[in-house]
């Protein structure tokens, strides 16, 4: 009875601190909860997520969801490559005025084809948003994942660190069948702004 009061206090923490930052509670908190235990879950949460959020300072929101889109790609997760397509075509909006050329759900089902067609995709995707340099850190973020280099330098080291990260995240979203929510990023708040995502999306279909 005390631990499941307690997975429960967990669980309503993290998802606190989801609605806090993305304006609702995330799904794959109660599976974090089951996977790790109450309390490793919430020590893995202090000391991943206040790096994260340096990252998203330091590399911008753009290139960070983008990174973790395709580490989450790359592992086959549906949940956070959904939250964090979804995340990267909301900031792309919010700065050039127009969606990205592919949408969320089409990414996701990007998940499971080979490692060059997945880069072809990428590369693609990118290029035809004009965000030509993007195609640098993609493929610097694909070859961390899947091993093959190495953090040359501290903007580099801080993808390392999302690779990490997001290994254990995908690892439970896999394991649960983690169903997509909403975008994981503060622009998910912006009610004016999903709006505006959903006509343009639904214009595009």
């Amino acid at each position: 009875m005390a631990a499941r009061r307690l997975d429960g206090l967990s669980v309503r923490l993290l998802e606190e601190i989801g609605r806090h930052l993305w304006g609702f509670p995330p799904r794959l908190m109660s599976y974090i909860v089951a996977h790790l235990g109450a309390v490793p879950a919430l020590v893995w949460f202090v000391r991943n997520m206040p790096r994260y959020e340096r990252t998203l300072a330091t590399l911008g929101p753009l290139r960070t969801h983008l990174a973790c889109m395709a580490i989450s790609l790359h592992n086959g997760c549906r949940y956070c490559t959904y939250g964090h397509a979804y995340a990267a075509d909301l900031v792309y909006l919010q700065q050039r005025d127009r969606v990205l050329p592919v949408g969320p759900r089409t990414i996701v089902s990007w998940i499971g084809v080979p490692a060059t067609e997945l880069r072809e995709n990428m590369h693609r995707l990118l290029q035809e948003a004009d965000l030509h340099i993007e195609v640098l850190w993609i493929d610097r973020t694909l070859a961390m994942a899947r091993g093959e280099q190495r953090a040359m330098d501290r903007e580099e080291a801080r993808i390392a660190h999302l690779v990490r990260m997001f290994n254990v995240l995908n690892t439970v979203g896999i394991a649960g069948k983690v169903e997509p929510d909403q975008a994981h990023d503060p622009l998910n708040k912006d009610v004016a702004l999903t709006n505006l995502h959903m006509r343009m999306r639904e214009s595009m279909a």
